[in-house]
This record gives C-alpha cells, structure tokens and sequence, in this order.
C-alpha cells in the first residue's frame, strides 16, 4: 500500500511540475517494474521524442551538458564604430521621404500636381535647401561556435546594432531615450523593440551520412557566392543579410554544388506556434487581405549554385535561383514594379560567373537572365499578369604589378542592368496615366554587397543601370592599401527610376524624361591595419557630380558629397 501511495504522490509531483518528461526523478518504472536482466525501457515517458542523447529536464539546478568539452568551444567577435556624413543628401534638394528624394507624381511652381514637372519634394520646390546629414552608426557581433565532433559543428552569432542617439526614444532631446535604455524602446524599432539580433544560428554537417565531400548547414546563415553581386554578406551596412533554411553541398577537386532552400518570409501558419499552442505566428501580412489566413502566403527562395576548377586559370561558376513571393499584390509594391523583393510574383535566374586569373592579369564576367511572371501591384486581383524578361552583366579587367613594391592594379569595368519604361505604372497601387502594365523588365539585385560594385556613396543599384569604371590600388605598405575609383553613371531606360544600393527608388523619374546621364562619382579610400591585422582604420571619401538627370528630375545642379572613418577590431 505504501508503495502505490507513493507511486501515485511522484505521478501527482510530476503532472503539478509539468515534469512528465523529467528524467531527474525516479519514474512509475523505475520505482515499481522489474526488468528482466540485460533489458531497458526505450521509452520511459511513453513518447518517441526523437532528441538525440537529450539532456534531462531540470527541476532547479541546471547541470552541464554530458556532451560538452570546454577544448571544442570556440569564439570570435568585431566591434565597428563609423561616423558618417552626406552633404547635399538629395543633390540641393529637401530630406529623402522614405529613402527617395521625390514623389512621383510631379510639382508644379504653385504646389500642384503636374506629370510634366518637377517630382515631389526636392528641386525647385525647395530652393536653397541642401539636406546634410551627419550620424554616426556601431555594431558588436558575437558568435560562439562547438565542434561537437571533427564533422559536426553548432555556430550563433548575435549582433548589437544602433545609431548613437538613435535606439531609444527620441522625444524630448533624448531625455528618457538611450541614456536610460540601453536595450532600446517601442520608438527603438521592430523585433525585440530594440536592437538585439541573430545573425547567425545553424548546424553544420560534413561527410553527411558517410558520403565524403557532402555537407547539410541547417538555420540562419551566410549567403555569400561569386563576388557578391547578386548574394553576399553586406557587412557595409550596419546589419547585413542572412537567411533561413538548409544548405546541401558536395565538394570535390573538380567541382563544388550548393543547392539551398531559404524561406525569405512566412505570414500565418498557426500550427508553427513559436508563440503558443495553436495561436498564429509572430508576423501577419498588414494591409491587403485578397488571401489573409491561407498558409500560402510565404516567399522563399531555391539556389542552385556550382564552381567548376577543373579549367586551369578559369573559376567557372553556373547557376539557378527561383523566387517565389505568394504575398498579396499590394503588400509590397509601393514603388512600383521596381519595388525591390515585389509581391505576387514567380521569377527564374539562370546565369553563369566566370573568372581568370593568369600571371599578372584578371578578369570577371557575371550575365544573368530572369524570367517569370509578376502581379502589378495595383491590388485588384492576385493574377500574375506582367511578364519579367530582365538581364544584368558585369565585367572586370585588371593588371596587377606584383613584382612591383606598391602591388599597383589597374581595372577596368562595365555594368549593365536592364529597366522598364513601365516600371512607375503602378506606384502607390495607383495606375498612372501614360503608362501600361504589361512587362516587368527591371533586373532584381536580390542579396548583394552593392558597396563594392556600385560606388562607395551607394547611389546606384544593379538595376536600370549602366556604369562603365576605372579602378587604380595600391599598397605603400604592408599595412596600407589606397584607391582610387571612377564611374560614370546611365541609365538605360529615361523612363524608369534610379534607383540606390538598397534597390530602392531614389529618384522618381518623370513621365516626360528623356535624359539618362545621372552623373559621374569619384571615390578615394585609405585604409591602415595594425595589431596584427585584427584592427583597422580606414576614411573613405566621395563626390558626385550631378548630371542632366538630376537637373531634369530633381530641377538642381549641386552635387553631392560623401565621406567616412571606420574603425573597426575584429578576434
């Protein structure tokens, strides 16, 4: 009797503690089953829980992991501190709206609308204006990785990202606001409501399955191929990308495959239930509801990435990628059919990068075709009812003296991206006057690392572009590397935007527009490295001259000017 009362008291103990998983106490088993000689129970809790080797559940005391060796725990980190500033953010003009120096839409010299105008804010609406701005912005990352095995890795990388000054409420002179939270506040930004984040969180497997040269990483991750140009990390920014989902490789002396599936966005699965039994996920789609509640609402993205080494000299480097946006028509096409990532749409990329490197020369060649089909963004129905045809191609060739004490280079580069006179046909989810959507033929940048193709003053997107380049480096020193870049900027089609290292419109072009000379930018960069190559020091500066675009669209001649000084301490 005594040993059921106390059977019984341990079960009530273990349902009040939601303990039933617990292996810290004694089980109903342990206590009262007797187990024939050389037998186990499998499943003490009666449910295949499928956690390898699972720690216990703890009542109080938390103990070490059975499986943890400090010798295979492993760290590193970088802080960055950068002072920024623009003079003449909007070439004369007012403060961007939403990141774009005018509305579409026009101005008149009385304030009223006209297509043949004037865009918006900027220009001859606000004379005399020049829009400077000065911010300074840091990051800390930490990421803490273990070796749980020579073929088994787990890595987490968090990353603290802020402007100064600009992460806690920003009424009241800052009375109330970072001084006094630190973490941030509601006004600090979305997310955790401040300025915490993952960057990084995954499992990385090698040799999977006993398969030599085949890998699986699982999580949030990397996407860095080529040189960046359509995925890299963007560390320029103040967080940079990453993505979710699984990365299958295979690796061998001739040739390496990657093919990875990432789930870019997920609206409103309510069995995920990150939050709670059978409650909706943490994001909803906001504004349109053409098909709010259906479990289809997602945006992911398939790559199939491969680099042939077999060719002596040549990386050849040929690839798919497939995007998929099944978000409603509207929820993101506010500037039109160039909004980056739109909404309602299915595109393919089929491209190839080839580079050479032989003796004392290198050259780069990056084409890539899209195709598919695309909602218009004006929010009537969810049809994919304009077609994308778009094409992009990069090139690169340099000199390097390397026998030389300097290591002075010399480049040279062309970029095209293709536009679409039609692209502002549905800007704001209103169909304009003058425009027809049929086609949406505007190059989508996708995840790249803009900074180091388009110019360090980000005033140009791989997207209704043309950008022919000079490159000139060197090294003084061992510590020291300077450059010196010049580009020309155009854009292919008058009609389209131009648009900014984010992909975003930054200029609204008029309806009338024939010019398409933006301008020229000339960029110098000095960067100094010292203990041991784990610090940097670096100041960069830019000008733009402004060309007949702006003045046509903008109604402006000032240029623009931009610089930079970095520090940054990586471990």
């Amino acid at each position: 009797m005594t040993s059921r009362v106390s059977v019984w008291a341990r079960s009530l103990l273990c349902g009040l503690l939601g303990a039933c998983f617990v292996t810290g106490l004694p089980t109903v088993a342990d206590a009262t089953f007797e187990i024939p000689a050389g037998e186990t129970i499998v499943d003490q809790d009666g449910i295949q829980r499928a956690i390898p080797q699972k720690e216990a559940y703890e009542l109080y005391d938390p103990a070490i992991g059975r499986n943890f060796d400090l010798k295979n725990f492993w760290m590193r980190a970088d802080l960055r501190v950068r002072p920024e500033w623009r003079n003449g953010t909007c070439f004369g003009g007012a403060s961007p709206i939403g990141g774009a120096c005018n509305s579409f839409g026009g101005f008149n010299g009385a304030g009223g609308a006209s297509p043949t105008s004037t865009n918006g804010q900027a220009g001859l609406a606000n004379p005399g204006k020049s829009a400077s701005d000065f911010y300074i912005q840091q990051w800390a990352r930490l990421g803490v990785g273990y070796d749980l095995s020579p073929d088994v890795n787990f890595y987490m990388e968090i990353i603290d990202s802020a402007t100064w000054g600009a992460n806690g409420s920003n009424l009241n002179g800052g009375d109330g606001g970072d001084p006094l939270n630190h973490n941030g506040a509601v006004s600090g930004g979305a997310g955790n409501n401040g300025r915490l984040g993952v960057r990084a969180a995954y499992m990385l497997i090698r040799d999977l399955a006993g398969v030599r040269g085949l890998g699986v990483k699982a999580g949030r991750q990397y996407l860095v191929f080529g040189n960046n140009s359509l995925f890299g990390h963007f560390d320029w920014a103040n967080t940079g990308y990453s993505h979710d989902g699984v990365m299958m490789s295979y690796s061998t002396k001739k040739f390496d495959s990657y093919l990875g599936w990432f789930r870019n966005s997920e609206s409103d699965i309510g069995q995920a239930a990150p939050v709670g039994s059978v409650q909706n996920n943490i994001s909803n789609p906001g504004g349109n509801t053409l098909n709010n509640g259906s479990a289809n609402i997602d945006a992911d993205m398939i790559i199939f990435y491969n680099q042939l080494k077999s060719v002596s000299g040549f990386l050849i480097e040929p690839f798919y990628v497939y995007y998929r946006n099944n978000y409603n028509s509207a929820d993101n096409a506010a500037q039109g059919l160039g909004t980056p990532k739109h909404s309602q749409q299915i595109r393919h990329m089929i491209g190839n990068r080839t580079e050479l490197r032989r003796g004392n020369w290198d050259a780069i060649n990056e084409t890539a075709w899209q195709f598919g089909h695309m909602a218009d963004g004006l929010g009537i129905d969810n049809q994919r009812n304009v077609s994308i045809n778009a094409w992009a191609t990069r090139n690169w060739l340099g000199y390097t003296w390397y026998e030389w004490e300097w290591k002075p280079r010399v480049a040279i580069g062309f970029d095209y991206a293709s536009g679409d006179g039609n692209a502002n046909c549905s800007v704001g989810g209103t169909a304009q006057a003058g425009y027809a959507c049929r086609t949406a033929n505007i190059f989508e940048n996708f995840f790249p690392t803009n900074f180091i193709h388009t110019g360090f003053m980000l005033n140009s997107a791989w997207k209704n572009s043309i950008q022919p380049q000079v490159n000139i480096q060197a090294r003084p020193s061992r510590r020291d590397h300077v450059e010196l870049w010049a580009q020309m900027h155009y854009l292919p089609n008058a009609r389209d935007n131009w648009y900014r290292g984010s992909q975003s419109v930054l200029v609204f072009s008029r309806p009338d527009n024939t010019t398409n000379h933006v301008g020229n930018e000339v960029d110098v960069a000095w960067t100094r490295m010292f203990a041991d190559g784990k610090v940097s020091l670096s100041a960069l500066y830019g000008h733009f001259f402004s060309g007949a675009y702006v003045r046509n669209n903008l109604g402006t001649n000032k240029d623009q000017d931009w610089g930079v000084v970095q520090l940054w301490l990586n471990f």
